[in-house]
């Protein structure tokens, strides 16, 4: 596997730096040696290089194609302003702050906005030195214009990226799995490698699994349903694993012909059975929907079921002299797979159906069902204006080296100055020790192609032909290259690019290499102060707080349920408190993010299980919502009853609070859980204690896993 994805790696570099390399070449050759238009052929050569290659767009042919023609006017816009503030220093640095914040904070609209925002960047660098020239302006444009529809076009035609496998298609996947292991849970015992497959499905539907292209991360309706959809399904495959890894309890079956030497059975009640192939169908309804972008099936029928299933246990609860147990036990299992498939089915709903949807239930979960996308653009955009946030820190980490480079390479008049912007951008990263790498690595990368530049320089000349000859090749082998072995070649190879580039634009001495070696080594030394600066350790410490604050968000959640499922009348986990869960839970899975797209410092640590966090989190959130949902009239729970959940409540709110000690490394006692299960009544009341055992004893098995003692 590992050398199947090295060569799709390989083959995919060379398609790449195949389609940069005619793109470019195509834009600057006519008009370089054709319209004799230096200052256009300057722009269409680095708009290709700019989208293509400094920026990882990700997705198919037709898809990178579409965010390149739809960046177009934002760098016209760029190209403009930049222009107009070359011709002051201090415009023109503050002028790179603003951009770079705003490109690098773009990355909240997902991976395909936040993957052009380099290639902006550079196009604002370009037009906002000197000399300050803006009746060059209409050229500069044209340049870009032509560099990257020549892009788009190659992109589209020439070897273009096959589409791989859709979110959609991969959670219809997942929800026709969960479809026949629900029908097959249904009929009996599951054959015993049943659960194994189960949690075998679910990593595809992970985000770190994914393409970034296909990662539902926007802040628009449909992706923030089909990420939940996603996260309901993969909660629905594990509570069916567990549930195949648990069986029924004995259930004698009917015969016409009853025979003394035939036992019982394991096989589900009736009522469980029949929820479980209600929950079949409406999974295979959910993956039938996903692949035709068409709702299907009835939206309240599986609602309405469990309304009716929780009615019955009540009933045949009051009814029995003695309570069963292991029945209820199962039958709660059952049921909070029903509540799973529930929200997945409703979340689909939202996806492929927007605001045309009904009201819908639980309207927390779902606030974003009928909010107007300005509304939702704006709570992506507040809640990740905080220092907490990791998308904040890396756009500040950005702005402020980007405005430092601008203002030393001007305060200094460097030669090609824009070279320490470039160094800054394309050298920074999330945290020092990767910044101080890559630093080193293209220090050494950057001297010896600027000693090979300046041979070529000396000895080629002022000889344009022969340049151009170089310029092709040279592009080819740093773009596929550079990518497959490591900053110091692509910047070694970027070095003679830009040597036979600029010796075709204007004469150039091998002091052309020396400027490059200076503008390097200014930017490389301004980026490693920032990620010394700003926030050095990454998302490795921001994880460990927001993970922390996740949990100490929902802490108060189990004994709000708790207490909202014990209320004499209908009630409701307050609103504020569950709020915050769902924007700790954002920041954190940002912060998650970021922090697995950054190399491990000591592999040998055991490293803490974030994404089990994560999964805990929603868990509470799911159960505040489901839980109290149920008609509780006339279950008359004893106090001593009450006193028992409520205890157990608090148990599991302490041992919550625990867990995000761990998290931040400051832990010294072992984790408490809720106490031994001691139902101390009978009666109607018996299955709502079961589905708040169920409930709390499944959250301190997360608790658990989360942080081992």
């Amino acid at each position: 596997m590992a050398e199947r994805r090295s060569a799709q790696r390989r083959t995919q570099a060379v398609r790449r730096a195949v389609r940069v390399t005619l793109a470019a070449s195509a834009g600057f050759y006519p008009l370089v040696y054709g319209l004799h238009q230096p200052e256009m052929a300057l722009y269409a050569l680095f708009a290709p290089v700019a989208l293509g290659v400094l920026s990882p767009v990700p997705g198919s042919g037709r898809q990178r194609a579409a965010v390149i023609l739809g960046s177009l006017p934002a760098g016209l816009c760029l190209v403009t302003l930049g222009t107009a503030l070359a011709g002051s220093t201090a415009a023109a640095t503050a002028g790179m702050v603003a951009v770079g914040f705003a490109l690098c904070f773009a990355a909240v609209a997902g991976p395909r906005v936040g993957g052009a925002a380099p290639g902006l960047q550079l196009f604002y660098i370009l037009a906002c030195f000197p000399p300050y020239a803006p009746e060059t302006l209409w050229q500069r444009l044209a340049g870009l214009t032509l560099g990257a529809v020549l892009l788009a076009l190659c992109e589209r035609l020439v070897l273009p990226a096959a589409p791989g496998p859709s979110y959609r298609s991969r959670l219809a996947d997942a929800e026709a799995t969960a479809a026949a292991a629900s029908a097959a849970a249904a009929d009996g015992p599951a054959p015993p490698d049943t659960a194994a497959a189960l949690r075998a499905s679910s990593p595809g539907l992970r985000h770190s699994r994914l393409p970034p292209a296909e990662r539902p991360a926007g802040p628009w309706r449909t992706d923030r349903a089909l990420a939940q959809a996603g996260a309901a399904t993969r909660r629905l495959l594990e509570q069916l694993a567990r549930l195949n890894e648990t069986p029924a309890p004995p259930t004698p079956r009917s015969s016409a012909t009853p025979s003394h030497d035939t036992a019982p059975s394991p096989a589900p009640d009736p009522s469980s059975a029949g929820l479980l192939r209600l929950v079949a169908s409406v999974c295979a309804a959910t993956a039938a929907s996903l692949r035709s972008g068409r709702p299907a099936g009835d939206p309240d029928a599986l609602h309405h079921a469990m309304r009716d299933f929780q009615d019955t246990r009540i009933r045949r609860s009051a009814a029995r002299k003695a309570p069963d147990l292991p029945e209820l036990r199962h039958q709660a299992a059952v049921l909070a797979v029903a509540g799973s498939a529930d929200i997945a089915r409703t979340a689909v709903m939202v996806a492929v159906s927007g605001r045309r949807t009904l009201p819908i239930e639980p309207r927390e979960l779902f606030w974003y069902a009928d909010a107007p996308a300005l509304r939702l653009w704006f709570r992506r955009l507040a809640g990740n204006t905080t220092f907490g946030s990791v998308m904040f820190q890396n756009a500040a980490r950005t702005a402020i080296g980007l405005g430092a480079a601008r203002l030393v390479a001007g305060s200094l008049d460097l030669t090609h100055g824009f070279w320490v912007l470039l160094a800054v951008l394309t050298l920074g990263r999330t945290t020092a020790g990767e910044t101080w790498t890559a630093v080193r690595s293209a220090l050494a990368g950057t001297l010896v192609g600027a000693l090979a530049a300046g041979v070529l320089l000396y000895g080629v000349g002022h000889e344009p032909h022969a340049y151009a000859g170089l310029l092709a090749p040279a592009m080819l082998a740093a773009f596929s290259l550079g990518p497959l072995l490591g900053v110091a070649w692509a910047q070694g190879l970027f070095t003679l690019v830009v040597a036979t580039a600029f010796a075709q634009l204007a004469p150039a001495s091998w002091q052309l290499a020396e400027a490059r070696i200076v503008d390097v080594l200014a930017g490389s030394v301004i980026g490693l102060a920032c990620g010394l600066l700003a926030w050095p350790a990454g998302a490795r410490r921001e994880v460990r707080r927001s993970m922390a604050a996740l949990l100490r968000a929902t802490a108060p959640l189990a004994p709000a349920t708790v207490g909202a499922v014990l209320s004499d009348r209908p009630a409701t986990v307050p609103r504020e408190a569950t709020w915050h869960s769902l924007h700790r839970l954002r920041l954190a899975e940002a912060a998650y993010a970021q922090y697995q797209s950054e190399p491990d410092d000591d592999p040998a640590r055991t490293p803490t299980d974030w994404h089990s966090v994560l999964l805990t989190a929603q868990h509470v959130l799911t159960g505040a919502h489901q839980l109290p949902r149920y008609d509780r009239s006339g279950t008359g729970i004893p106090p001593a009853a009450a006193d028992w959940a409520r205890a157990n409540a608090d148990r599991l709110a302490d041992a919550t609070r625990q867990a995000a000690d761990r998290c931040e490394g400051r832990a010294t006692r072992p984790l408490s859980g809720p106490a031994g299960v001691r139902l101390p009544v009978c009666g109607p009341a018996l299955p709502v204690l079961v589905d708040l055992e169920q409930w709390l004893d499944c959250l301190a098995e997360d608790l658990r896993r989360i942080a081992p003692s």
